[in-house]
């Protein structure tokens, strides 16, 4: 374990598609979301236990009001040596200056379209200026960032080689994410899908070769170069399960711990913590509960009947753990 998904809120201003296409929601109650301090100190144990790569993530973790305040927090925790954030864009322009300041290393912004039109239809919002803003914001402000763009068939399939091109401008790495059954996906199908070899297919007829990196390890994302020696990524979750390799955990608004974005259900640190738990008996039960993992939901989802979704809409209604929004997706 060296990777922890820090979940702020599980709240978002965007309805996408890929995540959170229903008109209702149950949320999370305010009260039980975790304070900053709290955060910090479940931070720490996983810290002890090994983690040094921490992503703040939601919903959309901008709506959490003071967040450069926790950004501020774990950056001054020296074994962290990469702190990310992952957003929508809508409030970066505003806020990427902040960030930056209380320590953030760097960005990822969701994008996936060039097109207002079909932002509107994919998110149910007309913010795509705002988001594009807060891409540049984000790019003069860091330097570089990272885009992240859901494939999906019939809808923004025909972008891969524009957004990649948009990226050129704003000093981007893209990354192409096959579109997952998980939680809260409730219109996937496989015919949705657009599969690893069909984007690099598509990308290699257009710039005429691609190389991969190989330097894949734990990390997520598969790293190509172009010949014009920009690199590229793809998230093959759907067809390529990175299950054997996953050093993630995933911690929710609430403190619900999961171990794989596809569980079932998770450990609550909440509770330990509210009740006097030290940072050592959270640190031996974060211990205990990882050295027991044996998580392969993408893997076992491949061999599962994919006709329908991972999880019903009548269950989502009922536990918003299972939605992938609130899990930190």
């Amino acid at each position: 374990m060296r990777s922890l998904r820090i979940s702020v809120t599980d709240r978002c201003n965007l309805r996408c598609q890929y995540c959170m296409p229903e008109p209702e929601y149950v949320w999370l109650p305010r009260e039980s979301l975790l304070s900053f301090e709290e955060i910090g100190q479940i931070a720490e144990a996983f810290i002890d236990e090994g983690v040094n790569r921490i992503r703040i993530t939601g919903g959309e973790p901008l709506l959490r009001r003071d967040l450069p305040v926790l950004i501020e927090s774990l950056a001054a925790r020296t074994a962290v040596e990469d702190l990310a954030l992952t957003t929508n864009g809508i409030l970066l322009k505003g806020n990427a200056a902040a960030l930056k300041r209380s320590g953030l290393h760097r960005i990822t912004v969701s994008l996936d379209t060039l097109k207002r039109e079909r932002f509107r239809a994919l998110t149910g919002s007309s913010d795509w200026d705002a988001v594009i803003a807060g891409i540049h914001a984000a790019a003069d402000t860091f330097g570089a960032l990272k885009i992240d763009t859901v494939a999906i068939r019939g809808t923004n399939d025909d972008e891969i080689v524009e957004l990649l091109e948009f990226g050129r401008t704003v000093n981007a790495e893209v990354r192409f994410i096959e579109y997952m059954d998980v939680g809260g996906a409730t219109r996937w199908s496989p015919a949705t899908v657009v599969p690893r070899a069909e984007i690099l297919e598509v990308v290699g007829r257009h710039y005429g070769g691609v190389i991969p990196i190989g330097e894949r390890a734990s990390a997520p994302a598969e790293r190509f170069l172009l010949p014009d020696g920009r690199t590229f990524g793809i998230i093959a979750s759907t067809t390529a399960p990175f299950c054997a390799t996953c050093d993630r955990a995933r911690l929710t608004a609430d403190g619900i711990w999961l171990l794989c974005l596809y569980a079932s259900g998770g450990t609550d640190l909440r509770r330990p913590l509210r009740a006097g738990a030290s940072r050592d008996e959270l640190r031996q039960l974060i211990h205990t509960v990882w050295s027991l993992r044996a998580d392969r939901g993408a893997e076992e989802r491949l061999g599962m009947d994919r006709q329908t979704t991972l999880v019903p809409l009548r269950a989502l209604k009922k536990d918003a753990h299972l939605e992938m929004h609130t899990r930190g997706g």
